[in-house]
């Protein structure tokens, strides 16, 4: 730090005395210290126009973009873990979902969908009343899935450019945090009380409403971005029970 602190002094100190030496030098030769006054308050009177060009707009601009370039290159580990996780985990939650078939009618994706309908869709996810309801013997698959993929959510949350995505980090915590409850519960969550089981329950509602919408957007991204990637995201659609792989 105290070495990238003197190089900037060094430097500040270079440019100032080489500022000083030409002006010094104009002066010798045309001994008008009228013209070099002008033009020294001009140039200060310019330079307010120019930091508020440089910093406030250029840097803005160029920060904007690289946070879009940024936010492309997440959207490839999004990606990642929807092929690893996500699809995984949406089908095996939609078992718990009293009024699957309400939501599932509202968020059949369409290859023309536009940013209306995604839009619309996004908004139908977030307003849904998701009625969770299971027997706790039906957690084990559910345990097993995610402790399988345990690993891999690690290393996705050790990931410092996800901090960026606040959207996408909030999905993997209540992820991780689901995972974590039925581990901890081990071989006790086929019997369970009440209790922990309507606990368990706000708990899949938290991470299956999250999922269900960054799966829209990050299907949206795909239509905007890589729209060769969109047809095999529609044709798996884990939101639509008759879902299929196959080109039809």
């Amino acid at each position: 730090m105290k070495k990238d602190s003197a190089w900037i002094w060094i430097v500040s100190f270079v440019l100032i005395g080489a500022s000083i030496l030409t002006y010094t030098i104009h002066y010798l030769i045309f001994r008008d210290l009228k013209y070099i006054f002008k033009y020294v308050i001009g140039d200060i009177a310019f330079l307010f126009l120019d930091v508020w060009l440089v910093v406030l707009l250029i840097e803005r601009l160029l920060a904007q973009r690289e946070k879009k370039a940024m936010f492309k290159k997440l959207n490839m580990v999004i990606g990642t873990f929807f092929s690893e996780v996500g699809l995984g985990l949406l089908k095996k939650c939609s078992i718990f979902l009293e009024n699957a078939t309400t939501l599932e009618d509202e968020l059949k994706i369409k290859p023309d969908w536009g940013e209306k309908d995604f839009q619309n869709a996004r908004m139908a996810a977030g307003s849904f009343s998701y009625q969770i309801c299971f027997e706790p013997s039906q957690l084990i698959d559910l345990n097993e899935f995610l402790s399988s993929k345990r690993s891999f959510l690690l290393r996705l949350l050790e990931n410092p450019n996800l901090l960026e995505h606040e959207r996408f980090t909030d999905l993997l915590w209540a992820v991780f945090h689901l995972a974590e409850e039925l581990a901890f519960r081990g071989n006790e969550l086929s019997k369970i009380p009440e209790k922990d089981a309507q606990h368990i329950a706000g708990d899949l509602k938290r991470a299956y409403s999250q999922l269900i919408s960054e799966w829209i957007a990050y299907v949206e991204h795909l239509k905007e971005s890589y729209p060769f990637l969109l047809s095999l995201a529609v044709r798996i659609n884990p939101l639509n029970p008759q879902a299929s792989p196959l080109v039809s």
